[in-house]
């Protein structure tokens, strides 16, 4: 169950999984179009945001290709997120309209719906053998109606299902209200209806997008469970048998409330005893956790939860219970510990923690990389782990889909990658070792060269037309693409390519020839609509890039693009076409991480902190091929505690570019004339103006009295140190390429069908089913014979 699928096209991706690309080709010339002409008219599904969404669609890829029985459960977004604008440096949303002309992947299964209940009261009743029992009544309805998504199994005759729910009025129009003359009561309830999945995510910093989104995560797992049930019912099987037949993995927090509906439906609807009835969820349900920041881990207002589902409320309220009596039992007079570990935080109001429940409700709880999941175990969930056994607590470290990151983002590498290794890599991706061998060959370097060029030479061509900027493919092409969020530190990357226009700014353009690598700095990311900082690191990118990209005397040597309205179809241009790419989160911030398997597969250089899964890719390609810089995890709550105290002085050369920031030298309407340079050295000059009297003062006010959460001050030094070195080994294209070569070697651990496998083994206890190899319409026609 995932609120997010971030699938992108699909027709690429059924070619070749059904290895009828080439006919495809062939079939289109023939009518006088082209392939390259054509895929680029599909537009990307836009049911989700980032990594979450993207790991579920390499996840049911996977599912897919390794044959396993599966489903994935989302919703049908009308308008996803939303599209992406820049005007004026600014992040504009547009609602994205990916359904404006139907969607030909998808099947309407209009005979699949299932009723939806929200609000309403509860009364307590005793049934017909003298138990207590309680009926949720009245409240409003709406209907889920399923909209099937085939997703084709590579090279093979399996095809699973991600099944979205669309919401829809139970009463399509009220004719009545219409007649008395009030048109807007009218279609009030389909509105009403339609809400629920009109767009990913709501701006919920108000209570109408509180209840919006809780109303969406309860809509999803009520249509689930009954659609479930309803073809576990078929079987004719005991409830005791639901777990063995059933397993459901929780994607994050979001659909946390399955856990307690499934209750609801057994003890309220199947009339199961409580502790029966809980047995069965605890064994059915599994949690990955996807971050350690504590602002992601969602909380409800218990007040909300009354008004909207106050059946399920009473159930949380009773888990509670019953589970702080086990902890009272285990850990007796320690209150602090029954405080922490209750499902209600006692604030004002009380607020429901969905991931103690997530918690609660599972038999195992996965992170997704080794340190994350440490993090998972021994930090974020420590009273948990001493109150269930750390046995519970496992990792599964992230992978993505070869197929679509390689075979369908980069084929030219995929085909050479196929020579030198065989086909059987789009399987098992650990044949990638094989490469190692050809490493250091001239002529396959030759080749590899070659086909990042090309790759460069595609993206150049997507810059130029979006933005009208010609960049050199000649250039390193250095890329962070990716959610824009404070703990992933765009504004570090910025802040770096301000002191790299700095120095070179100095610079006599005899030494500018000698001794810099030319670079081209591409970012790319959404913001959240209500999420301010994020969008003035966007606009802080944009400016810099207007004034370097205009600067005659630097832009030979550094330019600067934000590629506007990133999503995955634009990923599969932007990671084949990167040299280096950055991923810098604030060390212990980043759950995993997925990009980085994405740009390291094809064959580009990380730039990182010690972070998520940075940590197990150096490991698998050699610390010889990644550039690792900053805190460690374990040091950086010292580090905040020091700098909060001012006990360490800040970074002269990070001093320098705050002090440009704040004398507007990159506002929007920047003073007539540039800094001046030459007084632009280390230590030589002081954050000046008052943050607040420039546009950018809030970003620098982080940074000096705002605390520096994201220790960005203290890595700053290192950061750019990592990329010097970085610049320097690009120079000598033979050893880079070695390099290159060697990184995307060692990527077979990150196979998104590993993960998968795991997950099947571990904790699913699920076994593949496979199609075999008769052709099922030719033995259909036999059994007629």
């Amino acid at each position: 169950m995932s609120l997010e699928f971030l699938l992108g096209r699909s027709l690429d991706n059924a070619l070749l999984s059904l290895n009828l690309k080439d006919k495809y080709g062939s079939a289109l010339q023939s009518l006088g179009f082209r392939m390259e002409d054509l895929l680029p008219e599909e537009e990307d599904a836009a049911l989700g945001n980032g990594g979450l969404g993207r790991l579920a669609a390499c996840y049911m890829d996977s599912l897919a290709c390794l044959e396993y029985p599966a489903w994935g459960y989302g919703l049908r977004y009308t308008y996803g997120i939303f599209k992406q604008s820049i005007v004026d440096g600014h992040q504009s949303e547009f609602p994205d309209f990916w359904l404006n002309y139907g969607n030909p992947w998808e099947v309407p299964r209009l005979d699949v719906v299932y009723e939806v209940r929200f609000y309403g009261h509860c009364t307590r009743y005793t049934d017909a053998v003298g138990n207590e029992r309680w009926k949720w009544e009245g409240g409003d309805k709406v209907q889920a109606v399923a909209y099937d998504v085939p997703i084709p199994g590579y090279n093979n005759r399996t095809c699973l299902n991600i099944r979205l729910w669309s919401s829809k009025p139970t009463k399509q129009f009220d004719l009545g209200s219409f007649n008395a003359g009030n048109y807007e009561k009218s279609v009030e309830e389909q509105q009403r209806a339609e809400n629920i999945t009109s767009i990913l995510y709501p701006n919920d910093n108000h209570n109408m997008g509180k209840e919006l989104r809780l109303k969406q995560q309860y809509f999803l797992v009520c249509a689930t469970l009954k659609d479930v049930i309803r073809r576990f019912k078929k079987t004719n099987r005991p409830w005791a048998d639901f777990p063995d037949q059933v397993a459901v993995q929780l994607n994050d927090t979001h659909p946390t409330m399955a856990a307690v509906e499934l209750q609801r439906r057994l003890v309220d609807l199947e009339g199961l005893d409580w502790d029966e009835a809980w047995d069965i969820v605890t064994r059915t349900f599994a949690f990955t956790n996807h971050t350690v920041l504590p602002e992601a881990l969602e909380t409800w207002p218990v007040p909300l939860m009354q008004e909207l589902l106050p059946r399920h409320l009473a159930i949380i309220f009773d888990i509670n219970l019953f589970f702080l009596q086990e902890v009272e039992k285990k850990f007796p007079n320690d209150r602090d510990r029954l405080r922490r570990m209750s499902i209600i935080e006692e604030s004002s109001p009380q607020r429901i923690r969905m991931a103690h429940l997530a918690v609660i409700a599972s038999h195992t709880v996965n992170g997704v990389a080794a340190l994350h999941s440490a993090l998972v175990k021994n930090m974020i969930f420590k009273d948990f782990a001493e109150m269930f056994g750390e046995q519970k607590f496992t990792n599964v470290t992230n992978g993505i889909t070869p197929r679509r990151w390689l075979n369908q983002a980069n084929p030219a590498l995929a085909s050479l990658v196929t020579q030198l290794v065989g086909n059987g890599w789009h399987h098992d991706l650990t044949l990638l070792k094989k490469l190692k061998a050809h490493a250091g060959d001239a002529k396959v370097q030759e080749q590899w060269r070659a086909i990042k060029k090309a790759n460069k030479q595609r993206l150049a061509d997507l810059i130029y037309k979006q933005q009208g900027l010609t960049v050199s493919t000649d250039a390193m092409f250095d890329v962070q693409v990716k959610r824009i969020h404070e703990y992933k530190r765009q504004l570090m990357n910025i802040l770096g390519v301000i002191y790299r226009y700095y120095e070179i700014k100095r610079m006599p353009e005899a030494e500018r020839v000698k001794h810099v690598v030319p670079k081209v700095v591409i970012f790319g990311g959404k913001a959240a609509p209500g999420y301010y900082m994020a969008k003035l690191i966007i606009l802080l990118i944009n400016n810099v890039a207007k004034v370097i990209n205009n600067d005659a005397d630097v832009n030979k040597y550094l330019q600067v693009v934000f590629v506007r309205d990133y999503n995955v179809s634009l990923a599969e241009i932007i990671i084949p076409a990167a040299d280096i790419s950055q991923h810098i989160s604030t060390a212990g911030t980043e759950a995993s991480g997925t990009s980085n398997m994405k740009f390291v597969l094809n064959s580009s250089i990380i730039v990182g902190t010690v972070d998520g899964a940075n940590i197990e890719i150096g490991d698998e390609i050699g610390k010889e091929n990644i550039f690792f810089f900053g805190a460690l995890a374990h040091e950086v709550d010292d580090i905040r505690h020091r700098q909060r105290y001012r006990s360490v002085k800040m970074d002269p050369k990070l001093e320098l570019v705050l002090t440009a920031i704040s004398e507007g030298k990159f506002d929007t309407d920047p003073p007539a004339h540039p800094a001046s340079i030459t007084t632009m050295v280390p230590g030589a000059t002081t954050v000046s103006a008052p943050p607040q009297t420039r546009q950018f003062g809030p970003l620098v006010q982080t940074l000096t009295s705002g605390g520096d959460f994201y220790i960005l001050s203290h890595d700053f030094s290192s950061y750019l140190e990592a990329l010097g070195k970085a610049e320097k080994e690009y120079r000598n294209q033979n050893e880079w390429t070695k390099k290159c070569i060697n990184a995307t070697a060692g990527m077979g651990f990150f196979s998104s069908d590993r993960a998968v496998a795991d997950y099947a083994k571990r904790i699913w206890h699920a076994e593949p089913c496979p199609m075999g190899d008769e052709d099922p319409v030719a033995a259909l026609a036999g059994e007629d014979e």
